[in-house]
This record gives structure tokens, C-alpha cells and sequence, in this order.
């Protein structure tokens, strides 16, 4: 059964403090949110995404409220390889030495039509950028997270993602695959380097992929994704620091 947020939980204003964390998908939606919302609260935050102008705008943010220096890494995540994530490791090893938090954030949709028919390009594209980056980054990453004290890694799932529907096709699929790689991984680094992984499903959030997927929907129905932040910051912080391959709604039920 899924967790939510400890009910007495209340971020301190330095509970992130001197943590590196990187954030895919940070231009827009629940990865920018994040990205400032891990800012404001100490950590030092890698941009990642495929605009720049959109990193760039989160970066002036960020720098405007006077929180440590972002960095940004543009990188479209279609035609990435495992070398490109090799190359940021490297990147990040030089500037900073260690990496405290990864929020898999970055998805794409594809489309919303039946298995039967959905096109392979469309199922490829899918699963490139839902599945096989978030592995490609992981792997890479792993080494720079196991020189911190108490890493984190948070994939973001979906209600699809923990049982399937009609019509959601490749992104139920890749929901599924995130949430296993997020059991193997929790099962498997916690022990050996303190490495925690969990998954959050935000649940239905006024973004960009939420109002693209429910096009008839009143979008000011649905939170913005700042409302979601507490949970996010949990994970990361040290009050998470001893919960492990847990499935978290981010949203409760009812």
C-alpha cells in the first residue's frame, strides 16, 4: 500500500542544506518546483532538461532569492547515450565531488491510444527517455552517490504506474518499469553504499502533461505542483533518511 507524508512533518528552512541534488525535467512542472523548492531550502541544484531557456529562467529564479548557485546541464534525454551520461558524471565529480539527491522527474507521454495501435516510434521514444535514461543516469550516478553520507533517489510514478488502464499504453508501462527499477535499486544499494530509493506519484497536477493528457479538464481544479513539495522534501532530507523502497501518493486518497 502506498505511504503519504508523515502527518507532523514540517520542512525546516535548512533541511537541504549543503546537499548537491540533481533534478531532470527542471524547466517546467513538478521538476522546476522542486528545483526551486530544494534551493530555498539549502541544496545546491543541477538543472537538467532539454530547454535552455526554461533551465535558464529557473536558474535566475533561484539566484534571485539569494540560494546557492544552481549549475545547468542541458541534455535532451531522446538521443542520449550511456557516454553522455558518463560525461556528466565527470562533469559533476569535478565540480563538486559527490551527489546527495537525483529526482527522476523528466517524462514524455506519447501517445494515449491503444496498445494495438501505438506506433513503435512512439513506444521507443517512451521508453528511451521514461525507462532507459533513468537507468543510464542511475548507473552513472551510483559511484558519486555512495560518496555521500545519506544519498536519495526519488522516481516519480504514476496511478497508471501501479495499475494499468486502457489507453495509456507506453507511459503505463514505463511507470511500471520505474517503479521495479526502484524496488531493485532499494534493495540493492541501500545496505551496500546508504543509497535510498523511493517513488512518488504526484497524482493529478495542474502541469503542462497533465492538462496535454485531460484536455477537457478544468486544470484549476488540480493542485500546482508547489502544493506537493513537502513530500519531495521529506525524501531528501534527513528525517527520510531511513525510509527505502517505499511507493508514496503525494496526494491522499478519499
Amino acid at each position: 500500500m502506498a505511504q503519504t507524508l508523515p502527518a507532523n512533518y514540517a520542512p525546516s528552512s535548512d533541511c537541504l542544506q549543503d546537499k548537491v541534488i540533481l533534478v531532470t525535467g527542471a524547466g517546467d512542472g513538478i521538476g522546476r518546483a522542486a528545483a526551486l523548492s530544494f534551493a530555498k531550502h539549502g541544496a545546491t541544484v543541477i538543472l537538467l532538461g532539454r530547454t535552455t531557456d526554461k533551465l535558464e529562467a529557473v536558474y535566475d529564479e533561484i539566484e534571485a532569492g539569494g540560494h546557492p548557485q544552481p549549475a545547468i546541464y542541458p541534455m535532451h534525454l531522446r538521443g542520449a547515450t550511456a557516454h553522455d551520461f558518463e560525461a556528466l558524471a565527470d562533469t559533476l565529480e569535478r565540480e563538486f565531488g559527490r551527489l546527495d539527491g537525483l529526482l527522476h522527474n523528466a517524462a514524455v507521454l506519447g501517445q494515449r491510444r491503444s496498445l494495438a495501435q501505438t506506433t513503435l516510434d512512439s513506444w521507443e521514444e517512451v521508453m528511451q527517455v521514461n525507462v532507459n535514461a533513468p537507468f543510464m543516469l542511475t548507473q552513472a550516478l551510483l559511484p558519486l552517490m555512495a560518496k555521500s553520507n545519506s544519498a536519495s533517489i526519488i522516481f516519480t510514478s504514476s496511478s497508471v504506474g501501479r495499475k494499468g488502464r486502457a489507453f495509456w499504453g507506453a507511459y503505463a508501462v514505463s511507470k511500471f518499469a520505474n517503479e521495479a527499477m526502484m524496488q531493485i535499486l532499494a534493495d540493492e544499494e541501500f545496505e551496500l553504499n546508504g543509497i535510498r530509493c523511493n517513488s512518488i506519484n504526484p497524482g493529478a497536477t495542474n502541469t503542462t502533461m497533465r492538462r496535454t493528457a485531460y484536455p477537457g479538464e478544468d486544470p484549476s481544479t488540480n493542485p500546482d505542483p508547489e502544493a506537493l513539495m513537502p513530500l519531495y522534501l521529506y525524501l531528501m532530507s534527513a528525517e527520510g533518511a531511513d525510509v527505502n523502497g517505499q511507493q508514496f501518493d503525494a496526494q491522499p486518497k478519499g
